[in-house]
């Protein structure tokens, strides 16, 4: 079922509630700064819409961080309030708390456009999916629209349970329809070859993924911390390198599972004997004792860049490496470099990948660029998530 269309939708003098994904990264020292606006500023041609569209109200959820279902001023929604009012260049109204006793009477206000709740999570009832806090949000608006694609991966009460009280009334954001349909491209019928770049630290919270990806791709390239239990299941050393037993284990079996040989690794690393040491080639596949695989080499680069350039379709999760340090990047934005170069449906998920292609200075040269790292894997491995499940049935 084809989700629908907020363009599509009468909004003259109607509420809307948004929830939005403005769970950005802020600076651990006061005053709270935030230092990746990303994911805000995906989520403004939205809230343009909604404006040009006449609605007389845009009554805004988010959450940010983990606060435990506890206020916190830690985690509050200030910074973000006075972003989106710099941006959009009207006033941005800060809530004290999502069900504040106030809010009816500030919605009442026609002067007031834009409401941003207060942090979501700061209610127990968010994460508990509880129906009656979903209830009470519901009524601040006509209409509901999730843009929350980064949530759209846990069933929670403005993410899911919202859903029940807008039957025939939610729809999807602009962010919300692209997240979707990009990564739906990858799921039916992608261009052959089909290549994919996975990367990060640990083979278990990617497995199920793998496992997906390896019925789906022609070639899997694997990179970062992600190769070094797949090249001691295979009997080489990896010396200090980051390297659980539970991995190896893992990994022997999606090696065992991999009949077409479409699993590539590395061939040459770039170590060092410590995070802070200085950076050496290891021309070997094995990593010698007293050694940390912290990049992949220059024949690797080479080996991966010639997948690259033969496919039709790319999907990218995780670095090749400890890329946050310039010693250890070579191999990451060899990749982000590569992949723009190409003309193949390319897709990039997850937060430190896209972190790395905005660093590359690539970004807008990918076919699409996620804002949900595990909401996107999740939707490759299962091919729905619950919030976006509850859009299209509700709930």
């Amino acid at each position: 079922m084809q989700l629908k269309s907020i363009q599509d939708v009468d909004l003259k003098g109607k509420r809307v509630v948004v929830r939005f994904d403005f769970n950005v990264p802020l600076t651990k020292t006061e005053p709270r700064t935030i230092t990746d606006a990303s994911r805000i500023d995906e989520a403004i041609p939205t809230i343009r819409l909604l404006l040009e569209k006449g609605a007389s109200k845009i009554v805004m959820i988010s959450h940010l961080g983990r606060p435990d279902g506890q206020p916190n001023p830690k985690y509050s929604l200030e910074p973000v309030a006075e972003y989106l009012a710099s941006k959009l260049g009207t006033d941005v109204i800060l809530s004290e708390s999502a069900v504040d006793n106030g809010l009816r009477n500030l919605l009442q206000l026609p002067e007031t456009k834009l409401v941003l709740l207060e942090n979501i999570r700061f209610l127990p009832g968010e994460e508990k999916n509880d129906m009656e806090l979903a209830e009470k949000l519901s009524q601040y608006g006509d209409i509901y629209v999730n843009d929350a694609f980064g949530a759209a991966h846990r069933k929670h009460a403005s993410t899911y349970g919202i859903n029940a009280f807008f039957k025939g009334r939610a729809y999807p954001g602009l962010l919300m329809k692209k997240e979707i349909e990009s990564l739906s491209s990858l799921l039916e019928k992608p261009a052959k070859p089909f290549v994919a770049i996975v990367g990060g630290a640990k083979v278990s919270d990617k497995i199920k993924t793998i496992e997906k990806l390896l019925v789906m791709v022609d070639t899997l390239l694997i990179g970062g911390a992600m190769a070094y239990p797949f090249l001691k299941a295979r009997g080489n050393t990896v010396g200090n390198s980051l390297c659980s037993d539970d991995d190896v284990a893992l990994a022997k079996q999606l090696l065992a599972a991999d009949k077409g040989g479409k699993i590539q690794l590395p061939k040459d690393h770039i170590v060092a004997e410590g995070l802070e040491g200085k950076p050496e080639t290891c021309h070997t596949i094995s990593i010698p004792d007293g050694k940390m695989g912290l990049d992949i080499g220059p024949m690797t680069i080479q080996s991966y860049g010639d997948h690259i350039k033969t496919a039709k379709t790319i999907f990218w999760n995780g670095p090749m490496g400890l890329f946050e340090s310039k010693a250890f990047a070579r191999g990451t934005m060899s990749i982000a470099h590569e992949i723009a170069g190409t003309k193949a449906f390319s897709v990039v998920g997850g937060g430190d990948s896209v972190a790395a292609v905005q660093q590359s200075g690539e970004a807008s040269k990918f076919s699409h660029v996620s804002t949900g790292g595990g909401a996107s894997l999740e939707y490759i491995e299962k091919g729905e998530l619950p919030g976006v499940q509850a859009l299209r049935f509700g709930v």
